[in-house]
C-alpha cells in the first residue's frame, strides 16, 4: 500500500512538474477524459482518434492481503458527431492471501475484451447541461474479483450530466449507473447473477492553465440477480483526482478513492469489504493521433 501511495504522489508531483511547460490550454471544459471513476457528457469531435492506457487498482477485504490491478488499453474513435466508440483489452493481476471466502492465488491473466458505445443527447453549449448515454459490454475470462476461471459477461449503463459553476474555472457532474452481470464459475460450475446500482458526484477546479483538481464522491447498492433482487451490501467512496493536459495531444488522469462507509446485508458492520474493497486508484494516459 505504501508503494502505491508513493507512485500516486510521483505522478502527482510529475503532474505539477510538467504543467508550466505546457503551452496549450483550452477554453471552457472537455470532460470526456478529466474525470477518474466517472465519465462527462463530451464524446469528442468526429475524425479524433486516440490510444488510451487505464490502470485500475482495487486493495483491501475484510482480512488477509488482497491486491487486484487491471490494465486496459483501447483505442477511442468518434465516427459521428456525438457518437463515440471505444474498444478495449484487459490484463489482470491478482494478489490474494487470507482473504475470507476468497482461494489464494498470486497470476497474471489476459482478462477479457470491453466494447464502449456513447451518444450524447444534449451539448452544453446549447442546452442547461450535457447528457450522455453510455453502455460498456464486457466479455470476461477471469472473475474480476476472485481471479478465478470463469465466463463473465455484463454491460455498464450510464447517464452521465455535466454542467459548468463558474465558467472556464469549475464543473460539476453526476452519473448513475447500472450494471447486470453475469458470471459461471469453472470450478465449482456454478453461476451467479448480480446487479448494481448506482450514483456518482464530482467536482473539478482549474488551478493552472493545464491542470485540474477535484474530487469524486461515488455510492453503490449491489443486488443478487440482474433484476435488483435482494439487496447484497452498499457502499460509499470518496477520493481526490486530478487532470493534467500534459500536451496538446496527451493527458494523464489520477484518481484515488476510499470507502469511508458501507454495509453488507444482514450485518451491522461499518464498511462492505464483501462486495467492494476497501481502496480503488485509477492512472488513465491518453494521446491523440
Amino acid at each position: 500500500m505504501r508503494r502505491i501511495a508513493l507512485g500516486g504522489f510521483i505522478v502527482v508531483a510529475c503532474g505539477f512538474a510538467l504543467a508550466p511547460f505546457c503551452t496549450h490550454a483550452e477554453e471552457g471544459f472537455d470532460t470526456e477524459h478529466i474525470f477518474g471513476f466517472m465519465i462527462g457528457s463530451d464524446v469528442g469531435n468526429p475524425g479524433e482518434r486516440e490510444f488510451q492506457s487505464q490502470t485500475t487498482g482495487r486493495f483491501g477485504k475484510g482480512g488477509g492481503s488482497y491486491r487486484a490491478v487491471g490494465q486496459e488499453v483501447e483505442i477511442e474513435l468518434v465516427p459521428l458527431p456525438n457518437f463515440r466508440v471505444e474498444i478495449g483489452s484487459t490484463v489482470a493481476l491478482h494478489d490474494i492471501t487470507g482473504v475470507p471466502d476468497i482461494d489464494d492465488r498470486r497470476q497474471l491473466n489476459f482478462q477479457g475484451f470491453s466494447l464502449d458505445l456513447r451518444y450524447r443527447l444534449l451539448d452544453r453549449e446549447t442546452a442547461p447541461f450535457g447528457m450522455t448515454i453510455a453502455a460498456e459490454s464486457h466479455g470476461e475470462r477471469i472473475d474480476e474479483m476472485t481471479g478465478a476461471k470463469a465466463r463473465s459477461y455484463g454491460t455498464d449503463f450510464t447517464l452521465a450530466f455535466d454542467r459548468e459553476i463558474i465558467p472556464n474555472f469549475a464543473i460539476g457532474a453526476l452519473n448513475l449507473i447500472y450494471q447486470p452481470d453475469w458470471t459461471r464459475f469453472e470450478i465449482p460450475d456454478i453461476s451467479d447473477k448480480s446487479s448494481t446500482l448506482g450514483a456518482a458526484f464530482a467536482g473539478m477546479m482549474r488551478v493552472g492553465p493545464n491542470m485540474l483538481l477535484g474530487g469524486e464522491l461515488r455510492y453503490f447498492r449491489q443486488y443478487e440477480g440482474i433484476g435488483l433482487g435482494d439487496l447484497a451490501g452498499q457502499a460509499l467512496f470518496v477520493g481526490p483526482t486530478a487532470y493534467f493536459q500534459l500536451s496538446e495531444r496527451s493527458r494523464l488522469t489520477a484518481s484515488w478513492s476510499t470507502q469511508v462507509w458501507g454495509r453488507p446485508a444482514g450485518t451491522g458492520a461499518n464498511l462492505d469489504l464483501v462486495n467492494f474493497e476497501r481502496h480503488q486508484a485509477r492512472l488513465v494516459f491518453g494521446v491523440n493521433f
